[in-house]
């Protein structure tokens, strides 16, 4: 495994992400036998550093790793998690919060402790709640080895929050799409020049990135026919000199399998490979995605909306164009998670990370369900 260096600390360079574990069939409760099957699989492989959060799974990601992993040395690892003040409603709300998570993963000690979801809104709560100084004093207590927080949003909020405040690394959604997408170049930069190492999520784009349209990947695999499609999108993360660690929300064994071993004897993409995804990413822009990446963050819709899902399913057609295939996923889906339940609250927007109007592409989305119905 590659590892990179951290203060006096060594990072696998891949990172276990602990939001999209395996879950029991028909059921939102992870699968504790397979999950925790991977686990022991990613610790065995070099892996050692795991990152979950408060409201993952529903709050059952950091319950299940409280309980997988003490059978390991807990200096043999590197335990993340992140505040969500915007969940505290006041200062004594993130005292509250903290000492459930110590709880749920049962440790003593956070390795990394991030400030979740930074953003304009959620820069005032810190500000108002006090929450930096809060986490500072935790770490002088020794709860906390390392500050940082995630960030989604614009360049000049990023700038803002690096000046006021001493962290020691940021986490930023880094791939070959929202490079230029959603600025990370520019959120990249800003973080080489205040010094504050990178850890990336979304490196796939919520597994997006491991499957593009057929002619894109048929560009990649002539590159490189042994390599998986996902694998270009980690190795191009993963090459950023400032970079510590890709996370990756890994939701079977064969997805981790496959990122160990682009992350072991890592090789960074060559001038040919930069030009084949270059290329494939020209073909691929054209199918015109929305960018969801299935945080569910827009979860739960009052309405019953899935909105994930019915996302997922639009972007699936619109790679593959499969009319029939689309259609039988849809009339498989129940009646109340589907778009036409929508009534364009916009709840659901305020909280995306991607910044989707996602009332509008529901809407969108009905007007092509109804199209395809209508030619079918």
């Amino acid at each position: 495994m590659e590892m990179r260096r951290f203060y006096q600390e060594s990072i696998s360079l891949l990172g276990m992400g602990a939001m999209r574990f395996p879950t029991i069939e028909g059921s939102k409760a992870i699968d504790e036998i397979k999950a925790g099957e991977m686990l022991d699989y990613a610790l065995h492989h070099g892996v050692n550093y795991i990152d979950t959060a408060y409201m993952y799974h529903e709050g059952n990601s950091e319950s299940f790793l409280g309980k997988a992993l003490k059978r390991y040395d807990r200096s043999s690892f590197k335990l993340a998690t992140k505040l969500p003040v915007w969940m505290a409603e006041d200062a004594k709300g993130m005292e509250k919060i903290f000492a459930e998570q110590l709880r749920r993963l049962d440790t003593e000690y956070f390795d990394f402790y991030l400030c979740h979801n930074l953003n304009k809104e959620n820069l005032s709560l810190v500000q108002k709640y006090k929450a930096f100084e809060f986490m500072f004093r935790m770490k002088e207590e020794g709860r906390i080895r390392h500050l940082g927080f995630s960030f989604h949003d614009e360049p000049k909020v990023l700038e803002e929050i690096c000046r006021n405040f001493d962290w020691e690394f940021a986490q930023i959604q880094l791939n070959y799409i929202d490079w230029d997408l959603q600025k990370a170049k520019s959120q990249y930069e800003i973080l080489e020049h205040y010094g504050l190492p990178c850890i990336v999520m979304e490196p796939v784009r919520g597994g997006a990135l491991a499957n593009l349209c057929p002619e894109a990947n048929e560009i990649l695999k002539s590159a490189a026919s042994s390599r998986s499609i996902a694998s270009w999108a980690l190795r191009y993360a993963g090459q950023k000199p400032n970079v510590i660690t890709v996370l990756s929300g890994m939701s079977n064994m064969e997805q981790l399998q496959d990122n160990i071993g682009t992350m072991t004897d890592f090789m960074p993409l060559s001038p040919a490979e930069e030009a084949a995804l270059e290329k494939a990413l020209e073909v691929y822009r054209k199918t015109k995605l929305i960018p969801c990446t299935g945080c569910r963050y827009c979860m739960d819709c009052k309405q019953g909306v899935d909105i994930p899902k019915m996302f997922a399913m639009n972007n699936e057609y619109r790679l593959g164009k499969q009319a029939e295939r689309y259609l039988e996923s849809y009339e498989k889906t129940k009646r109340s998670q589907r778009e036409s339940n929508c009534t364009e609250c916009g709840r659901c927007s305020e909280h995306c990370p991607q910044k989707i109007d996602i009332p509008t592409e529901l809407r969108k989305t009905g007007e092509m369900i109804a199209e395809l119905y209508q030619n079918r």
